[in-house]
């Protein structure tokens, strides 16, 4: 988890690194904690800017809230990074479990179904995680990440920011880690629709919803093979796929075909394995 001064030039470039620096030497980083391995942080630029950060992932896999549309890693995510090759902060997580395993299950139990009750994002990664029925339809997904393009900026139309989209990645990934590849799927294609939808809307931070898109698509297509590659279940996204290369958003048409080809080849090596 060594974080070094080189490592962070990689990931950025060189004026983006002198902000950078200028940016942690004026003492910009409002708040920064660390639990096991991820970093999260405040810091201030034109407003305060969330930041996150995974110091065990190569390129540490940084998200920032910052409107920057630039190559590589922007001043804040940099600032943090600086920050940890200075002084990593206290790992918490220790403090954590010690609070866990000094808690009464009964505690616990009624404390986590207070947080559940109120915290939809919560609740779905937790269903998934524990095997229950998925409770929202594609559409139903679909509609709430709509809903963040259209809060993120509700005097306008476009969007100037980043959105951060991890709620529901993280929820795929509960389902991927279960197994259950057709409910992850099911996630990926609604952030697929959404995002293709609306990238007419962005106006900044064009890499930021790219990348996103690229990795709802990867995702999406990996969960569909993984179902069973004779099912319908393919036939029907390989349909999905040619109708968005055909309708939707023009510079995403190269990466619809792509997925849409990928989902071909392992139909047909599916009927031939019959």
């Amino acid at each position: 988890m060594d974080v070094t001064e080189e490592a962070v030039r990689e990931i950025c470039t060189d004026a983006v690194f002198e902000r950078g620096e200028t940016y942690l030497a004026e003492g910009r980083i409002r708040e920064i904690h660390r639990v096991d391995d991820t970093v999260t942080a405040i810091v201030s630029g034109s407003r305060q800017y969330d930041v996150r950060v995974d110091l065990a992932t190569e390129g540490f896999d940084s998200w920032c809230g910052c409107p920057y549309d630039g190559p590589g890693a922007c001043k804040h995510v940099v600032a943090v990074l600086l920050r940890c090759v200075e002084d990593v902060p206290l790992d918490e997580g220790d403090r954590l479990d010690a609070a866990l395993d000094g808690t009464e299950p009964d505690d616990l139990r009624a404390f986590l179904r207070d947080v559940l009750a109120t915290d939809v994002t919560l609740r779905e990664r937790f269903f998934a995680r524990f095997g229950e029925p998925v409770t929202r339809s594609v559409d139903e997904l679909r509609a709430a990440i709509d809903r963040r393009f259209e809060e993120t900026n509700p005097d306008y139309y476009v969007v100037f920011e980043p959105i951060d989209f991890a709620e529901w990645f993280n929820l795929a990934n509960e389902y991927r880690e279960e197994g259950r590849n057709a409910a992850a799927a099911g996630v990926y294609r609604a952030l697929v629709e959404s995002l293709d939808d609306n990238m007419d809307r962005v106006d900044g931070a064009y890499d930021h919803f790219s990348q996103a898109f690229s990795r709802a698509l990867d995702g999406y297509v990996a969960c569909v093979v993984a179902t069973d590659r004779k099912a319908n279940a393919v036939t029907d996204a390989v349909s999905f796929l040619e109708e968005r290369a055909a309708s939707g958003t023009q510079y995403l048409t190269d990466q619809f075909e792509r997925a849409a080809t990928e989902l071909r080849t392992e139909l047909d090596e599916g009927r031939s394995a019959e």
